[in-house]
């Protein structure tokens, strides 16, 4: 099998007010690679729907050189790259236009029975497929520490657009949220140069999503929780670098 390669070239709505891709965008990104190798090699969308199952996603670990800018070509290299009983890790290279690489990442994901939310063997799930043991980013996906105390609090009302196909919060708006949830004069002045995350718990429409974050120097840490119960959405830390 070999791995995919898609080419993007980056629009002028996709980019933030410096003119690079928003974070929201290079995790739809991963998210539209991934969709379409894995509908490729037979283990997507259309399987999973006709069997009743769902991917869900459980940690990513991303190291940014550089975000592409506007005008940019770039390429987006995935592969699955470990199988597990009850997951697989999917990673990623996306390099510029002289095939330079500018960002690396690793994701990991768990195959679900959609109506009882439980994971399921893949083995006995999924046709015969195969990875490519080969990492960009060597992780196990270390557990996340709790942020030890609440230096700043945001809280976003989780709207309808935030909800994709699996009726909960699309992976790639977490870590909007954790980005969005630093002062302002400090987001202004810096940028995210890696990133840690892992998924917890669904977040539903019309929820409101509370972020609490520590901030030590040029690492922050994020708890995003349910309003309403207090439940564990997720947990992200940031490693930035000055502008």
């Amino acid at each position: 099998m070999d791995k995919i390669t898609c080419a993007y070239h980056i629009k002028s709505y996709e980019c933030d007010r410096s003119g690079t891709l928003r974070l929201l965008t290079l995790m739809n990104i991963f998210q539209d690679t991934a969709d379409s190798h894995a509908s490729n090699i037979g283990v997507g969308i259309e399987h999973c729907q006709a069997h009743g199952l769902a991917w869900v996603g459980s940690n990513y670990q991303i190291e940014i050189n550089r975000l592409p800018a506007w005008h940019e070509n770039i390429t987006v290299q995935s592969w699955p790259a470990v199988e597990k009983k009850l997951g697989a890790v999917r990673d990623f290279i996306i390099r510029d236009e002289e095939g330079k690489e500018i960002i690396r990442a690793s994701s990991q994901w768990v195959l679900i029975d959609f109506a009882r939310k439980r994971p399921v063997c893949l083995r006995d799930n999924l046709p015969e497929y195969h990875v490519i043991p080969e990492r960009a980013l060597e992780t196990d996906f270390a557990r996340l520490p709790d942020p030890e105390r609440e230096d700043c609090r945001e809280v976003f009302k989780i709207r309808y657009d935030d909800i994709d196909v699996n009726h909960h919060v699309n992976n790639a708006v977490y870590p909007l949220w954790a980005t969005e949830a630093v002062p302002a004069d400090f987001r202004l002045e810096h940028v995210p140069q890696a990133l840690e995350i892992a998924f917890k718990k669904e977040g539903l429409f019309g929820e409101n999503a509370v972020i609490r974050t520590q901030i030590d120097g040029l690492v922050t840490t994020h708890g995003i929780y349910a309003d309403s119960d207090n439940r564990e959405l997720a947990k992200i830390r940031i490693r930035w670098r000055k502008i």
